[in-house]
């Protein structure tokens, strides 16, 4: 009888004095915060970066708004619109949790249209600029999750299945650890290196959507879904990750094909 591995007990609370507690998934969250900022400033103080310290702080702040609002209503939009209707006050009951990926998307590209007015910056070039920080909040958020022992995966036998708390007498994909690597590190990786040379404009915010999308896509099919979105899959047997996703794939290769014809434009006007 094939042995699985056992979720490790780990206590969500590192320490806690009085009722302020310090959790893994908050630290996991700060580390990517931090990372965005140190990663920022690099970039910033480079030499004609067009960038300060301080306008890489205001992006930032803005950008955690647009993730935290904007997960939020695009997680009761998209996914208990129905709960909405019944009880609009459900929009802002926060401590039930639930929060979307997408719904985040659509706040911070919010986020960066404002601040593009306000400084008066192209919106491609700000993407192109914050594009290569992201990744690192998502990589660490999904460390988090797994700590928590929750969004684990679908059922499966591979070696490396474990069995998580709240998952049943089933072993599972880690599929927390899946995205981490896919969205955290690879996806990081690739812009970085992207990133460490001028790009036509918007080539990187083209490649940091068409990734992502990649991705999400890939491990949709190792995550199990929440129990109340189990029925939000379409005939095609695609999750509504998935659907979500489709436009990230068809904006991002857009932009990335728009990016390389005007480069080649740009040469041949040379």
């Amino acid at each position: 009888m094939q042995e699985f591995i056992q979720f490790p007990q780990i206590d969500p609370i590192i320490f806690s004095i009085g009722p302020v507690a310090l959790r893994w998934y908050g630290l996991m969250y700060l580390l990517g915060f931090a990372g965005a900022i140190w990663l920022g400033n690099k970039q910033a103080d480079k030499p004609n970066s067009g960038w300060t310290r301080d306008q890489v702080s205001d992006l930032l702040f803005y950008g955690f708004l647009g993730v935290i609002l904007g997960g939020r209503v695009g997680y009761v939009l998209f996914y208990h619109f129905d709960l909405f209707l019944a009880d609009p006050i459900y929009l802002f009951k926060v401590w039930e949790g639930g929060m979307s990926f997408h719904g985040g998307l659509i706040g911070v590209i919010t986020a960066l249209f404002y601040f593009a007015r306000r400084e008066k910056k192209h919106l491609l070039s700000i993407g192109d600029f914050v594009a290569p920080l992201v990744p690192l909040g998502l990589g660490f958020g999904r460390i988090g999750n797994f700590i928590n022992g929750e969004l684990w995966g679908r059922v499966s036998d591979v070696p490396w299945a474990m069995i998580f708390p709240g998952g049943g007498p089933l072993a599972r994909h880690p599929s927390q650890l899946y995205q981490a690597a896919l969205e955290g590190f690879c996806l990081f990786l690739v812009l970085f290196l992207l990133s460490r040379k001028p790009q036509p404009r918007g080539l990187i915010s083209g490649a940091f959507l068409f990734g992502y999308g990649v991705c999400r896509f890939i491990i949709e099919f190792f995550r199990a879904p929440d129990k109340h979105l189990e029925s939000l899959v379409t005939e095609y047997s695609l999750s509504m990750g998935q659907m979500l996703t489709i436009p990230m794939l068809i904006i991002g290769a857009w932009l990335i094909y728009r990016a390389l014809q005007n480069k080649s434009t740009a040469k041949e006007a040379v």
